[in-house]
């Protein structure tokens, strides 16, 4: 097993990536604490003492700090970080609202700026050589129409990413982003109902298709499992060759 005896906390846990995340990282051997504001306790029993549930909203630091602590009390320690939790709003340059823009640069950019903050100052304490994954997208890679807080809040994760990379490196933790393309999730569920959407995700996506949640856990495994001792600052495409064009 990849991660035996790992302790890992994944936020966003509740359904899509981050639920598949969490259980690819359950089967791998690891202790998971599954964060979400939905509540997701019914899938943590099924692991029985392996997993827990936690509601946080990441938006808020001092609840973020509350999610370590208690990895930490239940499991003894923290060694995996995945800071996946996000919301999708619409908006353009000239009709985003300011209640969107901040909702979004919270939940999205603040919050996983919380997370790593809070996780990082756990593993130099303790002086473990963890693993901080951030949820980006290509849309923090290069733009999409009506998307406009959106977009702002994955490309800040991308440099928050690679900054703390570098300030993290020499401790032996190691921090990296994957960047999403166009994933069926109930969050794209909506999106992708609309013929038009899925057909410009199938032109656009060179393998002719939007991915799976699987398709992001199986990156995510690799990063924090230490077949990827070596690799930090990088943000990892998982889009089906869309940022290859």
């Amino acid at each position: 097993m990849l991660l035996e005896n790992k302790v890992a906390i994944v936020t966003g846990a509740a359904s899509g990536i981050g639920l598949a995340i969490a259980e690819k990282f359950l089967a791998e051997g690891a202790k998971v604490v599954l964060s979400d504001v939905s509540d997701a306790k019914n899938v943590a029993d099924k692991y029985g003492d392996k997993a827990m549930f936690y509601k946080c909203d990441v938006s808020q630091s001092a609840e973020v700090d509350a999610l370590i602590k208690t990895a930490i009390d239940k499991f003894g320690g923290l060694d995996i970080m995945i800071n996946n939790a996000g919301i999708a709003t619409n908006g353009s340059a000239s009709d985003t609202t300011d209640e969107v823009w901040h909702k979004t640069i919270e939940v999205n950019l603040s919050g996983v700026f919380y997370g790593l903050r809070a996780a990082s100052k756990v593993m130099l304490a303790n002086k473990t050589k963890g693993v901080i994954i951030n949820t980006a997208s290509i849309a923090g890679v290069v733009g999409f129409q009506g998307s406009l807080a959106y977009c702002a809040s994955k490309g800040g994760i991308i440099q928050l990413t690679r900054a703390a990379a570098l300030d993290l490196g020499k401790a032996g933790i190691r921090v990296n982003a994957i960047a999403p393309g166009v994933i069926t999730t109930n969050m794209t569920k909506a999106y992708l109902s609309d013929p038009g959407f899925q057909k410009m995700v199938e032109a656009m996506t060179p393998m002719g298709y939007p991915g799976k949640s699987e398709d992001i856990a199986g990156a995510a495994l690799y990063l924090a499992s230490d077949n990827a001792a070596y690799v930090t600052g990088v943000v990892l495409n998982v889009d089906g060759g869309w940022l290859a064009q």
